[in-house]
Parts: structure tokens; sequence; C-alpha cells
């Protein structure tokens, strides 16, 4: 688990004003313990990403929340999809009975 200021020194070009918005919004989503920030590497990974669609993609502000919002549906649906194979392999390991 990384603390708050420990993640903006991580990540180049996030500073601090940005992060707290992202939290504002929802975008990211730290655990509070014992009074203060505590960030796991998901939303690490997650303020690498906003990163990118800002910087690399040009995603604007407004257009934040959709994106994110579409992406978080994505890996829904992926993960989804693997439970959905999974127990299709499993149903063909087991024996029918008759």
């Amino acid at each position: 688990m990384t603390g708050f200021d420990a993640v903006l020194s991580q990540l180049r070009g996030l500073h601090e004003a940005e992060l707290q918005a992202w939290i504002a919004e929802g975008w990211v989503r730290p655990e509070h313990q014992a009074g203060r920030l505590v960030f796991q590497e998901i939303d690490i990974a997650r303020c690498r990403l906003i990163l990118e669609l800002r910087e690399e993609l040009e995603v604007n502000e407004a257009a934040m929340p959709v994106v994110l919002r579409l992406l978080d549906q994505l890996h829904a649906t992926r993960r989804q999809l693997r439970r959905l194979a999974e127990a299709l392999d499993a149903s063909r390991s087991t024996p029918v009975e008759r």
C-alpha cells in the first residue's frame, strides 16, 4: 500500500491538486486508513491510465468520465467472459451421469 505523497513521487506529471480532483470525481478510489489515503497497486495503475489517456490520447476532462466508464465496462465484460469460459471448461471435464 502506498501513501498519497508516494503516489505523486512515482507518477511523473501528476500534481497534488489533480490527484485530489480525481479522487473527488471517483476516478481513483483509495482506501482511508488511520485518517490517511492509502493506494493499492490498482489505484496507481488507474492513475497511470488517466495520465496516458490525457497526455498521449488527448482525452479532455469532460470526456474522461465517459472513457473511464467504457473501459470499466469493457474490463467487466472480459471478466464475465473469462468466468463463463472457465465454467464451460469445467462442465466439459465433468462426466455426465445418465
